[in-house]
């Protein structure tokens, strides 16, 4: 009976070794989440031999890659750093605070010490806007008209602008036993993590199964677009794990 395969399918990464070369003993696959689209193409080299006519009498089969490429809209920590950095994940929150609400600079002493979500604690000043929708100048004390000056969170305005309305941007951390964080080192040349990728698609109770044994990730890309979903792009290729390089599975002969 005849096959066929339909839509983006199934894309599973399984970490097989760290940046450093290191073996995970216990890994944890992770699904490309909502994937939108993927390739995994196969290329050869080739080598014509030719006479005196214009084509080829011979062609021979030389060097081959495996590459693939990936577009999963779901944004997963685990598989970030399983399949492209295979560092440190830790449990925290780093984030950043827009103020799209606005307050007054009140009396004396004209300072404004905005509140910190998820109970966290203020990280670095990340801008002040007035109400005409200028930026204001951070100077390191004594603010004059326009200007603004920052102590562990606690913003100070000139006296002149009191009761002018600011809109005060900021980083932050916090704690949480959900949310994921991971600060990426300058790892020497070579470091990379490896993975196992597995591309099931099904179709009419049939399904492709292609396996990769051993693959290493070689782009990561987060394309932003005014009223559209970010769909994070994965690129990654293919190499031999026990002179294996790749299995095929079809439901039917």
């Amino acid at each position: 009976m005849p096959q066929y395969a339909f839509g983006s399918g199934n894309l599973f990464g399984i970490p097989k070794t760290d940046y450093a070369g290191q073996a995970i003993t216990t890994p944890s696959p992770v699904l490309f989440g909502t994937l939108q689209e993927g390739t995994v193409e196969i290329n050869f080299d080739v080598k014509e031999l030719h006479g005196k006519k214009q084509f080829p009498v011979a062609i021979a089969r030389t060097k081959g890659k495996i590459t693939g490429k990936a577009k999963a809209a779901q944004l997963n920590g685990m598989l970030l750093n399983s399949v492209f950095f295979g560092q440190t994940l830790t449990e925290g929150i780093v984030s950043i605070y827009v103020d799209e609400t606005g307050q007054a600079i009140p009396a004396t002493p004209h300072e404004v010490t905005p509140a910190v979500p998820d109970s966290g604690t203020w990280a670095e000043d990340l801008g002040v806007i007035d109400a005409n929708g200028s930026s204001m100048t951070r100077v390191a004390s004594s603010p004059s008209t326009g200007q603004y000056s920052v102590t562990g969170g606690t913003y100070t305005f000139a006296t002149a602008d009191e009761g002018n309305t600011v809109y005060i941007n900021f980083g932050y951390t916090a704690t949480s036993s959900t949310a994921v964080k991971s600060t990426v080192i300058n790892a020497p040349m070579g470091s990379a993590p490896s993975f196992k990728a597995e591309l099931q698609i099904p179709f009419e109770g049939k399904s492709l199964v292609l396996e990769l044994p051993k693959c290493i990730s070689t782009k990561l890309a987060f394309p932003t677009k005014n009223e559209d979903f970010m769909v994070p792009e994965f690129d990654f290729s293919a190499f031999e794990e026990g002179n294996q390089i790749m299995t095929y599975a079809l439901t039917s002969k």
